[in-house]
């Protein structure tokens, strides 16, 4: 076999899937980044306690400046540990710029004092790509919804028509669900960006007697919340929750990408995707125009949320925590991220560019047989006939095709406005309103 090379990609997030902000915050050089920032933090804290020298403190900040990621991997090949290799690296770097501060490079934590503390701080981060997706996506969903707040078109329900609905409803719908998500992220944030500095075992005894104080230092420096009863690592019911949210947000997006890919059918043709020029929608079918964006969020979303089990099996360690999580995580949480934000992207760019069909919207919605019959029934209970007689009675009508045994309970003109589907439409321009204005 030929040895792999650096451009051998194997994940489709190298060269496919994910925006560069976003994969930028999981990159291997910024990951580093945040470990040595709570390194740092750490160092600075005990300085300011008088746990160690200031001087030292200071000496450690310079040193982490000069820590490369090459050489940290040389020594990790040594140590068989990667928190090790950093401290080990940093300790160096240290030696170069002082005589004191290698002495006191991690001094009392364990390894996930720094990695929990710097995976929080990506989270963080990370959180804010996510937040502002959605801000943009619900964007988009109340100018459709604004623009075609009157534009009247058949519901559906299992697959059938239903009754008259505007497809500036149907959006509201959609763009209040995604608010609901943008609330959980919000309120969900503090929970979830949680760092630790409290040892192997989470009692901080390594910190002395200040332990506590320290590790309020330390977080409040990083500007993260603290753990204050862990293990050796922050709780991983933090990261279930936050893989929830992402996977809830994905379902959604494949909720939405799915009633887009049903309209743009050929027989029902109410919305689609907008084709740029030389676009190809099949290597041999010309005439195929297909919802390729929208499948593709489809498929992406259950990559999304195929993560949420990983995450819930997370939270099941032995005793102070096992190293069953470490690996998992180092998938879950970048790839969980990645996807969602890119699949968000996604669906924004969709809706700012729908293809609206409103004249195929009114031909479906006219040429639908039946729909009007809730509406005729209800009138009738108000001439004194029962509502289950009413019921039956526009049942045998719509069967027959024939209405004009209703004419001894109203006059035709009556009729034909209770038959005309443009004016059933109940609060939906007051409620699309509700939804632009919220």
């Amino acid at each position: 076999m030929r040895e792999l090379m650096l451009n051998d990609r194997v994940c489709p997030l190298d060269y496919r899937y994910g925006s560069n902000e976003m994969k930028e915050i999981f990159s291997e050089d910024q990951k580093l980044k945040l470990m040595l920032r709570v390194e740092g933090a750490l160092a600075e804290a005990q300085g300011e306690l008088g746990v160690i020298p200031k001087g030292a403190s200071e000496e450690i900040a310079k040193g982490a400046k000069r820590v490369k990621l090459q050489r940290i991997k040389e020594v990790e090949k040594t140590t068989g540990h990667d928190v090790m290799a950093i401290v080990q690296t940093l300790s160096e770097c240290c030696k170069e710029v002082g005589d004191v501060g290698w002495r006191y490079v991690h001094l009392g934590a364990t390894s996930n004092d720094i990695i929990d503390s710097a995976t929080a701080l990506q989270i963080k981060e990370a959180l804010g790509l996510i937040e502002l997706g959605l801000e943009g996506l619900i964007s988009e969903i109340k100018k459709l919804a604004g623009k075609h707040k009157s534009t009247v078109m058949i519901g559906r329900t299992h697959g059938q028509h239903a009754l008259p609905i505007t497809f500036g409803l149907k959006m509201a719908v959609f763009g209040s669900e995604m608010q609901r998500h943008l609330e959980r992220l919000r309120e969900g944030r503090d929970r979830i960006t949680v760092g630790k500095m409290s040892g192997a075992v989470g009692t901080g005894a390594s910190f002395g007697d200040r332990s506590l104080e320290l590790k309020k230092l330390v977080m409040g420096k990083l500007g993260i919340r603290e753990e204050l009863f862990s293990t050796q690592i922050v709780g991983r019911d933090r990261y279930a929750e936050l893989i929830y949210i992402l996977s809830i947000i994905a379902t959604s997006l494949e909720k939405l990408a799915t009633e887009i890919r049903n309209l743009q059918r050929n027989e029902i043709g109410e919305v689609s995707e907008k084709f740029r020029k030389g676009q190809v929608g099949s290597s041999t079918m010309v005439q195929k125009k297909n919802p390729v964006t929208c499948e593709q969020v489809c498929g992406l979303a259950r990559v999304v949320r195929s993560n949420l089990n990983v995450a819930l099996e997370d939270m099941v360690l032995w005793h102070e925590r096992d190293l069953t999580n470490s690996s998992a995580e180092r998938f879950i949480i970048p790839h969980a991220f990645i996807l969602a934000d890119h699949i968000i992207n996604r669906m924004a760019h969709v809706l700012n560019n729908l293809a609206v069909n409103e004249e195929r919207m009114r031909a479906n919605l006219l040429g639908a047989k039946g729909i009007m019959g809730e509406r005729i029934a209800l009138f009738l209970v108000g001439k004194e006939l029962g509502r289950q007689d009413a019921y039956g009675l526009v049942k045998d009508c719509i069967s027959s095709g024939n209405f004009d045994p209703l004419l001894g309970y109203m006059s035709r003109e009556e009729l034909d406005d209770l038959l005309n589907p443009l004016t059933y439409l109940g609060k939906s321009e007051e409620l699309i309103e509700k939804f632009i204005k919220s």
